[in-house]
């Protein structure tokens, strides 16, 4: 008997460390999903360095109410999966979207994204938003093109410049 209580609490625990550590957490419905498309699932998100792990409800609420992040467990209703994105956190909410998707059995439930509670909409807006790279690349490109129209003016100075010059030394040429 103490062995199941031990193994719980080791849940408990487990659930824990991974809300605190995580920088996003989707809780979701998998019921009607089959052994294929759960391990689909799992691999597309361990790509991404996403953990998904089907918790009990009351186990997940005691971690929840530990870490005072009882919000939560507005959403742990039903059979549950967490998906914890410890990296990028649009990642679990892109994987999850696009699966939710195709498997019209996968359901998002709502998540914590930095210790603030998300609604299933509010999950797929997160899921829209551009990669890190790409709005990195963006942010570059915004910066980069100031400097490209400076750089442009200032060459097109210089020529008028050296054209001037170039004038000015034939009519020496010129009158001598």
């Amino acid at each position: 008997m103490s062995t199941n209580k031990e193994t719980k609490k080791q849940i408990v625990a487990e659930v824990k460390e991974d809300l605190k550590n995580a920088k996003v957490a989707i809780v979701t419905d998998y019921r009607g999903l089959n052994v294929e498309q759960v391990t689909e699932l799992r691999r597309a998100l361990r790509a991404e360095s996403v953990k998904y792990v089907v918790v009990k409800n009351t186990l997940a609420s005691i971690a929840t109410r530990e870490l005072g992040m009882e919000q939560l467990d507005t959403y742990l209703t039903g059979p549950t999966a967490i998906a914890y994105g410890f990296e990028d956190q649009a990642a679990p909410a892109k994987i999850l979207s696009k699966y939710a998707k195709n498997f019209d059995k996968l359901e998002i439930k709502g998540g914590l994204l930095q210790g603030s509670l998300l609604n299933p909409q509010q999950i797929k807006a997160l899921a829209e938003l551009p990669s890190r790279d790409v709005l990195l690349a963006q942010v570059a490109g915004a910066f980069a093109s100031p400097m490209t129209g400076f750089a442009g003016a200032a060459q097109g100075i210089l020529l008028k410049f050296v054209g001037t010059l170039d004038a000015v030394r034939e009519k020496k040429v010129a009158e001598a």
